[in-house]
């Protein structure tokens, strides 16, 4: 058996990109999938695909903006499976652009999913497993928070918001739970749709053949959940190698 058969996985931004190819791999390896994302088609797609090929898949439309679809997303992994092994907070908006253009809404959404929406996620979950006993928190964060550059400033912050809330959680959570980071680089996956129109050709030009498949950052998401509950995979930086 792997370190992730079993397991009850909980997912948001589940429906695209770095949350559907973790949903797929983790399925694949035996893991009960709990999918959360806006799109209910999608996730109702993605669940018929994972229990096609013979896993396990719940689903429910979520948007990590509103606390208790984080609480009832949590709630429908436990009421499903009787447990929550861990839970994958990936959903995330990219609104960059220049702080001199005050756009204020972006910057607040930006903080509302990529930041408050972690933290509905974390207040969703922690009681539950200190309940259990164990638990896992994974935060999809990103290589833009460690290399700082223009236009992204924002973005950077909200994500660095979620590395240093990781770490306070990891030191908060005792020996009974883990707490990982994952940072992706450049990947293909919907994400710059979310950006305005000039910001967007101008971030798929500098990623240009370099980005990674999502399934990069999937893997490296089951190696973190596939340790022993003794081993804490804190923090996993995964770019192209071509990426500066």
């Amino acid at each position: 058996m792997s370190g992730i058969e079993g397991k009850v996985v909980v997912i948001t931004g589940a429906s695209s990109g770095i949350g559907e190819a973790t949903a797929l791999l983790l399925a694949e390896r035996g893991a009960k999938v709990v999918l959360g994302a806006r799109r209910p088609e999608r996730l109702e797609a993605l669940a018929a695909r994972i229990e096609q090929a013979g896993g396990q898949a719940a689903h429910a439309r979520t948007d990590v903006k509103r606390r208790e679809d984080l609480t009832g997303l949590v709630a429908l992994a436990r009421d499903r499976y009787g447990k929550v092994d861990v839970l994958v907070s990936n959903a995330g908006v990219g609104r960059i652009s220049p702080l001199d253009e005050l756009r204020v809404e972006d910057w607040e959404e930006m903080i509302d999913v990529n930041l408050k929406g972690v933290l509905y996620g974390i207040a969703a979950a922690l009681p539950v497993f200190r309940e259990q006993g164990f638990g896992h928190f994974v935060n999809t964060v990103s290589t833009a928070g460690l290399r700082i550059v223009p236009l992204q400033s924002v973005y950077a912050g909200t994500k660095n918001a979620v590395r240093t809330i990781s770490e306070g959680l990891r030191q908060e959570a005792g020996g009974s739970l883990r707490v990982t980071v994952v940072s992706p680089g450049f990947t293909r996956t919907e994400f710059s749709d979310s950006m305005a129109p000039e910001m967007r050709a101008e971030t798929l030009a500098r990623m240009g053949d370099i980005a990674i498949p999502p399934d990069a950052i999937a893997r490296a998401i089951a190696f973190a959940i596939e340790q022993p509950d003794s081993v804490d995979v804190g923090d996993i930086v995964v770019r192209p190698a071509a990426q500066s």
